[in-house]
């Protein structure tokens, strides 16, 4: 069973070895997505969303939202940055990260190459 609960922040940044206009300061309005796997348990829960919610705000929302990504993150593709909500989250049982840096543009990671 798959559970997702998805999260918004708003956060500048600029990528530092790229050349184009993704390296001048700019900002973004971010969808993140967290998937947790499992069994349903006893309770009738993979997990409860009010857990995951607390855990995804506490470790990265309150982190990254209006916040100057590269201070965390200081290479901050949308890459990098699943990468680091991964490694921020990877206690939970994880399935998946989807970022989306705008509408129509997303990365999905799904722990390999960890």
């Amino acid at each position: 069973m798959l559970v997702t609960k998805e999260f918004r922040f708003d956060a500048a940044h600029n990528l530092v070895h790229y050349k184009g206009k993704c390296e001048r300061l700019h900002g973004h309005s971010y969808r993140l997505f967290v998937t947790v796997s499992g069994p349903v348990k006893d309770d009738g829960l993979v997990m409860d969303f009010e857990d995951l919610h607390r855990a995804v705000r506490e470790r990265v929302i309150q982190r990254l939202d209006h916040s100057y990504l590269n201070d965390v993150i200081p290479q901050s593709s949308a890459e990098n940055i699943a990468l680091w909500i991964w490694k921020e989250l990877r206690d939970l049982p994880l399935h998946e990260i989807r970022l989306y840096e705008t509408p129509t543009s997303f990365v999905t990671y799904r722990g390999e190459n960890e």
